[in-house]
């Protein structure tokens, strides 16, 4: 009894590669999704900022009036908001795409519809949701 020869197979592409070289079309396209899926990586990376932000507000708090007042001058400043607006819309974010897949988790808005209006609706809702509360802190004469 002989054994037939073994042909060597190919693994699998992964499915964000080109197929044949420069030109060949993506299997993949880009979709709202995949861009969901990857900022609430990147927003969840840059909370992790915040919380040092946040922790270098309690420290210079505990340390004094005088390092407290450097703390204020620095977040204060143009580019201390921007981060600070910044950090605003990634929480707003970050929220709501984590309710939207524990929505996913219990098994509803799975399908490709349901999964596409959901994630225009987190991006609506941290922009929407961000923009009111700097609105308020600047009625308020929080800014």
């Amino acid at each position: 009894m002989t054994d037939a020869p073994k042909t060597r197979r190919e693994p699998p592409v992964s499915p964000h590669l080109m197929t044949g070289g420069f030109g060949s079309p993506l299997l993949w396209r880009w979709h709202i999704t995949m861009w969901t899926s990857i900022l609430h990586r990147a927003t969840g990376c840059a909370l992790y900022a915040g919380a040092l932000i946040a922790a270098a507000w309690a420290i210079t708090l505990a340390g004094g009036p005088e390092a407290y007042a450097g703390f204020k001058s620095v977040m204060g400043s143009i580019p201390g908001k921007v981060v600070m607006f910044g950090l605003t819309l990634c929480v707003f974010y970050h929220l709501a795409n984590g309710v939207r897949h524990l929505v996913w988790d219990s098994g509803h808005g799975l399908d490709i519809k349901s999964a596409n209006a959901s994630a225009m609706v987190v991006f609506a809702f941290a922009a929407v949701a961000t923009v009111a509360i700097w609105g308020l802190a600047g009625m308020t004469g929080a800014l």
